[in-house]
């Protein structure tokens, strides 16, 4: 038996050492080595080999993941994902899916529309007379010949641009009466012994701040339109001047969105000096304030202070620190949409695409109720769809169950799939408050259209070179985006800003 034995274990030895030089584990001199040493230095090599297996098979489970969370990232673009359209590319691409669905009618004007044309001035600038001077006919003379009919046409142009010279003169008298010597008061504006403007110093703030033009092709438009030599130094005191002149304003504004019953929040990234800082934005339908901070998160909101005495309904994409504060919250489902997509198209999980026709249907409801006049959804109604979206949201659970421990310290990650499951379940009434409260919009595209713009500025002009520069910008800017939202002329309020009498939006947000 004990021979038996031997034999056994001796040729699952030798079918072992054939198996590792087959599958490369061991060269063949190694094999001869083994070999010649016995079992005993084979179990040795399947023990080591049985240690290498693991740790290699750990490594693959660890690059699996690396490929998928890669291949998630390449296939993001801003049809499935946050990423702005200028990010896609010029490779050709398959159409993407909009998450806007068609409205039916072509594009341009639509009937009705009072569309807009020149009209004729009733008294014109200018007049220039064409008259005929000799007959065509026989070559006589017509400078005396009566007009027997005219023709009109009008031509809208500008007048030639040039600066005009102001001087201002502040006379003195003497009393005589008591021989005191009175002088005239220059207005507030004209502060300086030579100096631009009113008009030019509105214009050149309107073409760099709304514009968002460099200040260096901000310098060359002024030589070039009126031949002024505004250097980038007193745009830059010009810019200053005005950032000065609305700091009460700017105050107002924030005061305003404080106390306003519902608020949208959002932040993107902006670099000063080089550096990455975080652009935040609070805004409702009329009114925009805008900060820079070098954080992102709780320190940064804390220190902007508008959450921290909010007490309405802020409207954000779900950002964690948003959450910390303990008004009313509304979650963006535009953000939703983009990541259900890209769920339903890279992991082929079909509750993705139920749950954004849902979200979508409960929309279309919610508008049909709004053009009725409607103040809510009928209790049923609104019932019958919170149950479908807990239905929808079971199923997803059922296809994604909780990971498995990994034995070490914390919790073990979710994914992005189930990431966004507990999301969708642990905050759905934010996710539903529009269905709920009709003033609520379905969607962050307030506080996202306030910000487009700033990449905008940085594709254009580049970063900011200074944290005060950056303040500068986004308190002109804010003060031009309320004045946007609430019809204002943008280009006469700033030339009324450097007359010392700034155009006060309205500070209601109702």
């Amino acid at each position: 038996g004990r021979a038996r034995a031997f034999t056994s274990r001796l040729r699952g030895w030798h079918l072992f050492l054939v198996f590792a030089v087959f599958y490369r584990m061991v060269t063949r001199e190694e094999f001869q080595s083994l070999y010649d040493q016995g079992p005993d230095a084979g179990y040795a090599l399947v023990v080591a080999l049985q240690t290498t297996i693991a740790a290699q098979q750990e490594q693959t489970v660890q690059l699996t993941a690396r490929v998928r969370q890669l291949e998630d990232r390449l296939g993001k673009d801003s049809h499935n994902s946050s990423k702005p359209p200028s990010s896609d590319g010029l490779a050709k691409k398959p159409t993407p899916k909009s998450l806007r669905g068609k409205s039916g009618r072509r594009s341009g004007g639509q009937p009705g529309h009072p569309g807009r044309t020149l009209e004729f001035a009733e008294r014109p600038d200018h007049t220039v007379a064409h008259s005929p001077r000799q007959c065509q006919h026989c070559g006589a003379s017509l400078d005396e010949a009566a007009i027997t009919g005219t023709e009109r046409r009008q031509v809208f142009d500008l007048p030639p641009l040039k600066l005009e010279v102001t001087e201002h003169q502040a006379h003195t008298r003497c009393c005589p009466d008591c021989g005191h010597n009175n002088r005239g008061e220059f207005p507030q504006h004209v502060a300086h012994r030579l100096q631009y403007g009113p008009r030019i110093k509105g214009s050149a703030t309107y073409l760099l701040h709304y514009q968002l033009l460099p200040f260096e092709r901000v310098s060359e438009m002024m030589r070039d339109l009126f031949g002024a030599s505004l250097c980038e130094g007193t745009l830059q005191n010009t810019t200053q001047q005005a950032f000065a002149a609305l700091a009460d304003v700017e105050t107002s504004i924030y005061k305003a969105v404080c106390n306003s019953h519902l608020a949208h929040f959002d932040e993107t990234g902006m670099r000063i000096a080089g550096k990455l800082n975080w652009l935040h934005v609070a805004s409702t339908p009329t009114l925009t304030f805008y900060a820079s901070d070098p954080r992102r998160g709780r320190v940064a909101l804390d220190a902007i202070g508008i959450l921290a005495q909010f007490r309405g309904r802020a409207i954000h994409d779900g950002l964690s620190a948003y959450t910390e504060y303990g008004c009313l919250h509304a979650l963006c489902n535009a953000h939703h949409l983009r990541e259900l997509t890209a769920i339903e198209e890279q992991y082929q999980q079909p509750w993705a695409k139920q749950i954004r026709e849902l979200l979508c249907e409960i929309k279309r409801t919610v508008d049909l109720a709004k053009e009725r006049g409607q103040l809510c959804l009928p209790p049923l109604e609104a019932a019958d769809f919170h149950t479908r979206y807990q239905a929808i949201l079971a199923i997803g659970y059922a296809a994604n169950p909780p990971p498995q421990p990994t034995g070490r310290k914390g919790r073990p990650k979710q994914g992005p799939v189930r990431s966004l499951l507990l999301r969708l379940d642990e905050y759905r009434d934010e996710v539903l408050a529009f269905m709920y409260d009709f003033r609520v919009p379905f969607d962050n595209n307030q506080a996202e259209r306030d910000l487009r713009m700033m990449k905008v500025k940085q594709k254009v002009s580049g970063c900011f070179r200074t944290q005060p520069g950056a303040q500068a910008f986004c308190r002109i800017r804010g003060y031009i985006s309320t004045l946007r939202k609430q019809g204002q002329q943008v280009l006469n309020a700033l030339q009324q800003v450097f007359m010392c009498t700034p155009v006060i939006p309205a500070l209601t947000t109702e």
